[in-house]
């Protein structure tokens, strides 16, 4: 939290009917900071004061909107509206609502990706335009964005193996961003590139922007949405079976807590606790292997680069007439 920031934040959080977003609205009234819960349908956070309440904490720190983020732009602006008249303004806005279509990439049509991003992705674009005028005209705010470890490590973990004249695609191990997740891992690539550009913009206005990037955490429905029924491929029947089969087996044994990862990212926003004394991070990786996926794919591209060089470097690039390289800046 900068040293300009009031005592006591104004949270808005989206999906906080299940998963990270229900478990971030007890971790911030124990600071004392006031939450703004929405979720897709009312009536599932309708009992979220009576559980604070039976937490002891203050119920009256807590308001509940309805927020879809399928409805479209204007509405999802109403809905932000409302939202800044209860306390007058929102000092962070919790970008955390999803879900994780599970479809092989060739099953799923173009319509079942717009729908995956319209939840994932573009809604959050419409409610988080809806905040920033506010935000500029304070020059203050800071914006969350939920990513995932699945846009480091999208791809199914699987081997090819020859057994006499057929070929076999064998799993070598489960993990949730291999499961059928090739939808969620786009949206979230996707929503993560578009954070990296709008805290370039932003920051000309003292608004930070926090990408998160769990993991696989104990939460309620990741792993749970089911899967289409409408195109199933029959040369793909192994894959999918065993990639939902690691699904279910691992749901309900991620090794994330969720708790104690709300707690932290609400350390770090405030500047307290275990982030007391860091540098307010552009990316928060959480869970092992979080931290595991992501050094993976930074040893592969660092691979591709050593063993191509200036190949796919310098010796691509215009020359002047002088035959000086120009310089990127």
């Amino acid at each position: 939290m900068s040293e300009n920031s009031p005592q006591q934040l104004v949270w808005m959080i989206t999906g906080c009917s299940t998963g990270f977003g229900r478990r971030f609205v007890p971790a911030i009234l124990r600071k004392g900071d006031k939450v703004i819960a929405t979720a897709r349908k009312l009536s599932t956070i309708e009992n979220l004061a009576n559980e604070v309440s039976e937490q002891g904490l203050d119920a009256s720190n807590l308001k509940t909107l309805e927020l879809d983020l399928e409805w479209n732009t204007a509405k999802l602006a109403g809905v932000v509206n409302e939202a800044l008249k209860v306390w007058g303004r929102i000092d962070v806005l919790v970008n955390n609502g999803g879900v994780g279509m599970k479809s092989l990439i060739e099953e799923a049509d173009a319509q079942k990706f717009a729908r995956q991003f319209q939840i994932n992705m573009f809604g959050h674009v419409d409610v988080i335009n809806s905040v920033l005028p506010s935000m500029r005209a304070r020059r203050s705010g800071t914006i969350l964005v939920f990513g995932s470890r699945s846009s480091w490590r999208p791809e199914l973990p699987v081997r090819n193996l020859k057994l006499d004249d057929t070929c076999y695609w064998v799993l070598l191990t489960s993990y949730s961003s291999g499961n059928c997740e090739g939808l969620y891992a786009s949206s979230k690539a996707a929503f993560t590139a578009y954070a990296e550009t709008l805290a370039t913009e932003i920051a000309l206005f003292s608004i930070r922007v926090l990408i998160v990037q769990p993991s696989s955490f104990r939460t309620e429905n990741m792993l749970t949405y089911p899967y289409h029924d409408d195109k199933r491929i029959p040369e793909y029947d192994f894959l999918r079976e065993k990639a939902l089969a690691g699904a279910g087996s691992l749901h309900g044994n991620q090794p994330g807590d969720p708790v104690k990862a709300v707690e932290l990212v609400v350390d770090v926003v405030r500047g307290e606790g275990k982030a007391k004394g860091k540098k307010f991070p552009r990316y928060l990786p959480l869970g092992s292997n979080a931290g595991q996926a992501i050094k993976e794919k930074t040893e592969i591209m660092k691979s591709v680069l050593e063993e191509w060089g200036d190949i796919i470097g310098s010796e691509l690039d215009y020359e002047t007439i002088g035959g000086t390289k120009m310089e990127y800046s």
